[in-house]
């Protein structure tokens, strides 16, 4: 009887110790999303302009502060707004878009503001936040660099 005891006792040590080793592969963390998935998950608001430590929001016309941002992942994009700038600012903009250098650069076929170009340089992308610089020439100001801030 000993014996028996001993051989359930053993074969109990030996399931649960295979029963703890083994993990279930469902522990795995899911990838990262890439930032075609983080840009492309819903619109973005302009947040703020700085360039340096200086914010440059108030230079910013309102009606591209207001502007909402989409983009698709079939690299197209549109811009809305609430306030137009021309009388004849009625509809959205559109463009396409696409990452350049390594997704280091957001390449748009339209500018976003007047003054600067179709190139942004990413500064960070995440869930929630968009920060792109690029090089703009404001009425009255010399070309400077200005960091924007999207949120959504």
């Amino acid at each position: 009887m000993k014996k028996i005891n001993y051989l359930f006792f053993n074969l109990l040590i030996i399931l649960s110790v295979f029963s703890v080793s083994c993990s279930d592969k469902g522990d795995t963390p899911p990838p990262a999303p890439t930032k075609t998935q983080l840009i492309t998950q819903s619109s973005w608001t302009f947040d703020k302009a700085m360039t340096g430590s200086v914010d440059v929001s108030s230079s910013v016309p309102a009606c591209y502060k207001d502007n909402v941002v989409t983009f698709t992942s079939a690299t197209n994009g549109t811009v809305t707004n609430t306030v137009v700038c021309t009388p004849t600012d009625n509809t959205p903009a559109t463009f396409t878009w696409s990452w350049q250098n390594n997704e280091m650069v957001l390449r748009l076929s339209a500018p976003l503001f007047p003054g600067g170009t179709g190139d942004f340089n990413l500064n960070a992308l995440t869930a929630t936040s968009l920060v792109v610089n690029q090089d703009v020439t404001f009425p009255g100001y010399p070309t400077t660099n200005v960091i924007f801030y999207y949120k959504h």
